[in-house]
């Protein structure tokens, strides 16, 4: 008997800029909203649209990456699940939070502003459900899930420049 699956995938752009808290133990979290829009024709002809807002939380490495390369009204594509926290609101009261706890993320526009320094040469090693953290050596194409940065691209590839050291 099936146990059940708890997975999300979500397209839409930031709400605002991503916040990081970091921990005594080295660990991080990053939070950010999420913003996905539907829009259909109403009965009077009328376009209409809704939005909903999703509350994302995405750890350690992976929240580093948000937090370096994402900017309020980025556009990005991301899986995860749904996970739901009791809080006491300002009335004592028991109130519930849901959120999406990411584990993966892709960038789907250009880079947000900042020079071409700052996008860099970082490279993306973690932060995916289905990393490997082995150590093979010798820079094989093997079968992990996190996806590196190439060492050096030249210049003439026709890949677009800068943007495409980005790590994910």
């Amino acid at each position: 008997m099936a146990r059940g699956i708890n997975k999300v995938i979500l397209i839409g752009n930031l709400g605002k800029d991503p916040e990081t808290k970091s921990f005594a133990n080295g660990g991080s979290v990053t939070n950010a909203t999420l913003a996905t829009s539907e829009s259909w024709k109403g009965r009077d002809g009328q376009l209409q649209e809704h939005t909903e807002w999703h509350n994302l939380v995405f750890n350690d490495k992976l929240g580093e990456i948000v937090q370096k390369y994402l900017r309020k009204g980025s556009k990005i594509y991301v899986e995860g699940s749904i996970r739901t926290r009791k809080y006491q609101d300002k009335e004592g009261k028991e109130a519930r939070f849901m959120e999406i706890r990411v584990n993966e993320m892709q960038m789907l526009d250009g880079r947000q502003g900042g020079s071409g320094d700052e996008m860099g040469t970082s490279s993306y090693g973690g932060g995916s459900s289905r990393s490997s953290g082995g150590g093979s050596s010798g820079g094989g194409s093997g079968g992990g899930g996190g996806r590196q940065a190439p060492a050096s691209t030249p210049a003439d590839a026709g890949f677009g420049g800068p943007d495409d050291d980005i790590p994910f």
